[in-house]
């Protein structure tokens, strides 16, 4: 069949106008874990939009966004929690009173505290990090 043969649209006696050619392999191109990084690194540094950084490179835009998610994702997973600075404030002992009798033990006192929004987390010494984690992600969850 010739290219005259061809037909545009809804309209059989109206000619082809416009004929595309594609040259190459048409075959996905495969990125080494290096230069992924080294465009994703170049996306993030302030000089050129995402968008031109994925032209220059011959990607589209979506392509480089889902580079950077993945980027970032991969990072979350592997960094250690991330916690609020710590405020260390002495602990103020009640006026000692005369007594003749020993005074009782009192109940053991929070070694951490932490407030988040409008709840207070009272945390006992010994506790350990994956208890502690645990209740951070879940207040996470909540908000």
């Amino acid at each position: 069949m010739t290219i005259t043969g061809f037909t545009h649209g809804t309209k059989a006696d109206e000619a082809v106008r416009r004929f595309e050619i594609f040259t190459g392999s048409g075959r996905r191109r495969d990125w080494s874990q290096e230069e992924k990084e080294r465009i994703v690194a170049e996306s993030y540094g302030g000089e050129a939009s995402v968008c031109a950084v994925a032209r220059r490179h011959g990607l589209s835009p979506g392509q480089l966004f889902t580079w950077r998610r993945l980027a970032r994702r991969r990072q979350e997973e592997g960094a250690p929690p991330m916690f609020v600075p710590a405020v260390i404030a002495a602990a103020e002992e009640p006026p000692a009173r005369r007594r003749k009798i020993a005074p009782k033990t009192a109940a053991p006192r929070a070694a951490i505290e932490l407030e988040i929004g409008e709840a207070t987390i009272r945390i006992a010494a010994g506790t350990d990090a994956a208890t502690i984690a645990a209740v951070i992600q879940a207040l996470r969850a909540q908000a």
